[in-house]
């Protein structure tokens, strides 16, 4: 497949789901709040041009360099890997339920009991709040755990999200790796 999807290939993508880029025992699993449909169409999370989680991820440190979403699988050796609190592609997230939302939290904590990172980042307040049944939740460290994962809520990422500008979103998955590796150290 071409790296940009035909207007047949993204409609194909509704409904379909990506596979997590996951293992035991990473440092840091990051949570989107679902795949769009560039990104299910190409099978690669955070696909979609505009999209600022791979720049906020290695100006936040946790990467050498500015990777391109075909190369997500590398994040593992990183100890870094992706999901998504509902697997299933559309083209909006407003198109998610909260049903859909809660669901996803539970699937999301068994796959934390399972793999056992040392932190859940869920990339997405609104998500994380519906997800976990936390209204309040603020971006940033969480009081909630799953086992020993600590949990850490960063802003959305997508370039719609014009609340939060590209040097917040460096600064905020900034204080994530230095929290991880704090916690790392210990």
């Amino acid at each position: 497949m071409s790296t940009r999807p035909t207007k047949d290939q993204l409609a194909a993508a509704y409904g379909t789901t990506i596979p997590d880029v996951i293992a035991p025992g990473l440092d840091v699993l990051f949570c989107g709040i679902n795949p769009g449909l560039y990104s299910g169409a190409l099978k690669q999370h955070f696909a979609r041009p505009g999209n600022r989680f791979w720049p906020a991820l290695h100006r936040g440190g946790f990467t050498p360099r500015l990777f391109k979403p075909s190369e997500q699988e590398e994040l593992l050796a990183l100890k870094l890997g992706i999901t998504n609190v509902v697997a299933r592609t559309t083209a909006r997230a407003d198109e998610l339920t909260d049903d859909e939302y809660r669901e996803g939290g539970k699937i999301l904590q068994a796959k934390v009991e399972e793999y056992r990172p040392r932190w859940l980042a869920v990339v997405g307040i609104t998500a994380y709040r519906t997800a976990f049944g936390f209204p309040k939740a603020r971006v940033g460290a969480q009081e909630h755990r799953i086992c020993d994962t600590h949990v850490w809520v960063l802003p959305n990422p997508s370039g719609l999200n014009a609340h939060w500008t590209p040097d917040g979103l460096a600064a905020e998955f900034a204080e994530l790796r230095a929290a991880s590796q704090a916690r790392r150290n210990r």
